[in-house]
């Protein structure tokens, strides 16, 4: 290698070496809070098995406003936000609240959908919550709008050079080393072992941490959010989505107008028909008078893939809807960003691959502390033995 071959390496090494130490635990925790969810939904949903479903019976269900209106007749709950209704007639609706005045979220509940007597609360549910506000924004307050959204976005940052860096340094001389390159001498002990662990184990996961680093950077800076639009989207579609918000005119509140779910429940089901397996309602969270609603078809095995319908309560007309089979290439890779993060699109398969790569964090961690150690104790000058010294020494 020449002597600028040399220096570069030994730039990048330093560069390696920095990040790691300075972001080590923090990507320990976001990568072990990552690993603790892999498996959220199906565990989720095996806690929650009793109270989940219930008898199907030969009356038709409840419409959303009737059970709304039942169900804070029979209990003390909060404002109503969302709800969760089925095309299975042996479901159960989960209902979810907005936040009291106080800022805190009520817990959900899941009601049966003929009477709307209360089934339970869902257990896991608050667990996993602060396990992903912790992975999101490190329960710094204000979560999505506060720091801590950029500071997990920096250490996705600096992983990203750390992954090319040590690509870099790795990368082997001659085609004959791959075989090496991919297979750890457990053999080894002390620094050897350390370096042989760090970097191969490194090697296999390189991909995996690649896909969460840029699929994560999404969901905390705007101006990448921004330029994968821009990529990805057809023009008009980047557009809308770009466009800014128009703010509201100062001394000029909006009236606030009550509105249920019905109307938009009943123009989903004149819509979809019998294509959809579930929908989430969620009414609008200030003024105005417009649903958003998530619908997932009978076939869908993914969370992200689904059409995404905005429909006006009073009068039951489509304000827009954003149909998944319309997507192109690029926005269905958009729309399943959340599971391509966590490799859901590969199946329980992936999902258990990327949960691994995650718990695996640590070692490197580890593994590259003791060689930074080692690192610097042999970088140190020799002292002569004391009984060596003689006079003038």
């Amino acid at each position: 290698m020449s002597r600028l071959g040399h220096k570069i390496k030994a730039g990048l090494l330093q560069v390696h070496s920095i990040l790691g130490l300075v972001l080590a635990l923090l990507l320990c925790l976001i990568a072990l809070t990552g690993a603790i969810m892999s498996f959220e939904d199906e565990i989720v949903d095996h806690l929650n098995a009793g109270i989940m479903q219930v008898a199907p019976r030969t009356t038709p269900a409840l419409m959303p406003d009737e059970l709304v209106t039942r169900l804070k007749a029979g209990v003390d709950v909060g404002k109503v936000a969302a709800m969760t209704l089925s095309s299975d007639p042996s479901a159960a609706v989960h209902v979810r609240f907005a936040r009291d005045e106080q800022g805190a979220r009520p817990s959900s509940l899941y009601v049966d959908p003929y009477d709307a007597h209360v089934l339970g609360v869902p257990r896991g549910e608050e667990f996993f919550a602060t396990v992903r506000r912790l992975h999101r924004w490190l329960l710094i307050p204000g979560d999505a709008k506060g720091w801590g959204r950029q500071i997990t976005g920096i250490a996705a940052l600096g992983l990203i050079v750390m992954l090319v860096s040590g690509l870099v340094l790795r990368w082997p001389r001659r085609a004959g080393h791959v075989k090496m390159w991919l297979k750890p001498n457990l053999g080894l002990s002390g620094r050897g072992l350390h370096r042989s662990l760090h970097a191969v184990i490194g090697t296999w996961v390189l991909p995996i941490y690649l896909v969460m680093t840029l699929t994560g950077l999404w969901y905390s800076f705007d101006w990448y959010k921004d330029g994968v639009v821009w990529l990805l989207s057809r023009p008009q579609v980047s557009a809308a989505k770009m466009q800014p918000k128009q703010p509201r005119a100062a001394g000029r509140p909006e009236p606030v107008q009550a509105v249920g779910f019905d109307r938009a429940w009943s123009t989903l089901l004149r819509e979809e028909g019998g294509h959809f397996s579930r929908a989430l309602l969620t009414l609008p969270g200030g003024p105005g008078t417009v649903l958003r609603i998530r619908s997932w078809g009978k076939e869908t095995t993914l969370d992200t893939t689904r059409d995404e319908f905005r429909i006006d309560a009073v009068t039951g007309q489509i304000v827009s809807a954003d149909r998944y089979a319309e997507k192109t290439l690029g926005e269905k890779i958009i729309a399943n960003l959340l599971d391509i993060h966590r490799g859901a699109v590969l199946g329980w398969p992936g999902k258990l691959a990327f949960m691994m790569a995650a718990a695996l964090m640590p070692l490197f961690a580890i593994t590259g502390v003791l060689l930074y150690l080692s690192r610097r104790k042999l970088r140190r000058p020799a002292q002569p033995a004391l009984g060596r010294l003689v006079p003038g020494e």
